[in-house]
């Protein structure tokens, strides 16, 4: 069972995070943020990632610890699910059509965080959530799952096909990288014999 349960709380915030990467797209999430809850459901219901999140924090203050913690937490939920990495695909892309909107997502599950993003909103608010923190939530997800991680939208200007777009290309993506692939018969897909470094 390629499962996970993180439990992450600081000063700050306090998130409890389950995963099943071989689920179904179940999903039971609650943020604080209901935008957030909307594009985690997306994630959750477009990888087949099973996702239960309850997280509670700062939001008194602003969004930035909250979205943070949140991204950190499922980061490493699936970083602790993938294991050894034995036999997964590992690298994964999509395109992802909204509407008017178009954007493209690659990734590595390498053990190298790294985000590359190109992409940006034409308003400050989507909902109640600010506009800038959603190239920090895909920061702070790349960094602690632990893989390379590209967002690049192509065109569009729906600010909210424009995230959506970006969270579930990040979706199929991670769909088609955590997929066991057969052909590797449960070997790390790397000459180095493991992920990372």
């Amino acid at each position: 069972m390629r499962c996970a349960s993180i439990h992450r709380k600081t000063g700050e915030t306090d998130v409890a995070v389950e995963i099943d990467l071989d689920g179904a797209g179940a999903y039971a999430v609650s943020t604080g943020i209901g935008f957030l809850d909307h594009m985690l459901e997306q994630l959750s219901r477009h990888s087949l990632i099973d996702i239960r999140l309850t997280a509670k924090g700062d939001l008194h203050v602003d969004q930035h610890h909250p979205t943070e913690d949140r991204a950190i937490a499922l980061g490493e939920a699936v970083s602790q699910a993938l294991g050894d990495r034995k036999g997964i695909t590992r690298y994964g892309h999509a395109y992802a059509p909204m509407d008017e909107t178009l954007t493209r997502v690659a990734l590595d599950i390498s053990g190298r965080p790294f985000l590359v993003w190109k992409s940006g909103f034409s308003q400050p608010r989507l909902g109640e959530m600010d506009s800038e923190l959603f190239q920090h939530w895909f920061h702070a997800f790349a960094g602690s799952a632990g893989i390379t991680l590209h967002v690049e939208t192509l065109y569009g200007e729906n600010n909210h096909h424009i995230v959506e777009s970006c969270f579930k290309g990040l979706a199929r993506a991670l769909r088609q990288a955590v997929a066991i692939d057969p052909r590797v018969a449960g070997a790390v897909p790397s000459t180095k014999g493991i992920l990372g470094g």
